[in-house]
């Protein structure tokens, strides 16, 4: 299996009456760096784990000082509601558990000790000792789960979480897929919070008309209904190793050591012993609202930060879109931000922190300096 070279810690940071999952790589906390934080933020149904491979991949001349940091946005990963976590608290002493899960079940805990956010306005750090993992995590559904996702939420959640981490700092911002797309809104509408800005194949969407709107609505009602009746839930997997297998049809490229590694952080054993994504089935609802390209143009108008805007070799929206949103239309919309580049990562995908890594790290640091 993939062995780190950065090993992450975990923190939970309380962030709008949820349980923030934080990964976090250098930088111990209480200790001031002149460095700018690096803030990585993950793209639809994946985790923060998911950046551990480019993490690794930068040189020690860059990372050495500097605090790295990444959440599971809100229904992905280990983050949850209050009341979930409340759950967890009193089923497992410390909260679920962390790090890598073996294939055999849950090894112990490694290192002894877990960051945990405790009481406190914006939550002070405390180290506790971690218990032994369980075997298995048992299903808690919290009082009222969000049934359906708004994509503002994921701006004031990254706000909230800056205030947190780096408060009066500006940080150099990182976003895949999704991702990207929050931090490229992020960055235009709290330009003085972000020093510069990396966005990885966060396109945004094609241009809308309002005479779509009827019709969205009645479709994001009805999915709800298909919610709330099963039909989306995501698929369980018999063992880890399913799930790997899942993670390699998705992207060819991924090898098989890096697939076993991210499955442990993509996906948690149930009761039963099924292996479930950790990602909630209300994110497969279509918006309710829709893309407003003039909105969207607008605030990239008030992004200051000189932006990097780094695209796949294989081309992401040529297969998505089928000619109706290209990378020519995206290029476009690129030339409302005062500051901004492209580069293209060889050999890659859409998922290219993990296909190339190494290049992509090269591209990041020679960018942000």
């Amino acid at each position: 299996m993939y062995k780190e070279k950065r090993p992450f810690r975990s923190e939970f940071v309380p962030i709008r009456e949820l349980s923030y999952h934080v990964q976090r790589w250098g930088g111990a906390t209480g200790t001031a760096s002149a460095l700018p934080p690096l803030v990585l933020v993950h793209g639809w149904m994946d985790v923060a784990a998911s950046w551990q491979f480019m993490v690794d991949a930068l040189s020690d001349a860059f990372a050495q000082g500097r605090t790295i940091i990444a959440p599971d946005w809100r229904g992905f990963g280990l983050t949850c509601s209050a009341e979930q976590r409340h759950v967890w608290d009193a089923q497992f002493s410390a909260g679920p558990p962390q790090g890598k899960l073996a294939p055999e079940g849950l090894e112990p805990a490694a290192p002894s000790l877990l960051e945990q956010v405790g009481t406190g306005d914006r939550g002070e750090a405390s180290r506790e000792p971690r218990p032994a993992r369980p075997r298995a995590l048992r299903e808690v559904k919290s009082v009222g789960a969000a049934d359906t996702y708004w994509f503002a939420d994921y701006l004031a959640d990254l706000d909230f979480l800056l205030d947190h981490y780096a408060p009066g700092l500006a940080v150099d911002l990182v976003g895949h897929s999704m991702g990207g797309n929050v931090a490229m809104l992020y960055a235009g509408v709290r330009p003085a919070r972000i020093r510069k800005l990396v966005n990885l194949e966060g396109f945004g969407l094609p241009a809308s008309q309002p005479s779509q709107a009827p019709a969205r609505y009645a479709k994001w009602m009805d999915e709800l209904k298909s919610l709330h009746r099963g039909e989306l839930d995501l698929k369980a997997y018999n063992d880890v190793d399913g799930v790997a297998r899942r993670l390699m049809r998705t992207n060819p490229r991924l090898s098989a050591d890096k697939a076993q590694w991210l499955a442990n952080h993509w996906a948690r054993p149930d009761a039963s012993g099924k292996w479930r994504i950790l990602g909630d089935a209300a994110h497969k609802i279509t918006s309710a609202h829709l893309y407003r390209l003039d909105e969207a143009l607008e605030i990239y108008r008030q992004i200051s930060a000189p932006t990097l805007s780094v695209e796949a070799s294989d081309d992401s929206l040529g297969t998505w879109w089928k000619g109706s949103y290209t990378l020519a239309h995206y290029h476009e919309r690129l030339k409302q931000i005062a500051q901004a580049q492209v580069a293209v990562v060889q050999d890659a995908g859409h998922m290219l922190h993990h296909d190339q890594p190494e290049q992509l790290a090269r591209l990041i640091e020679g960018f942000l300096g």
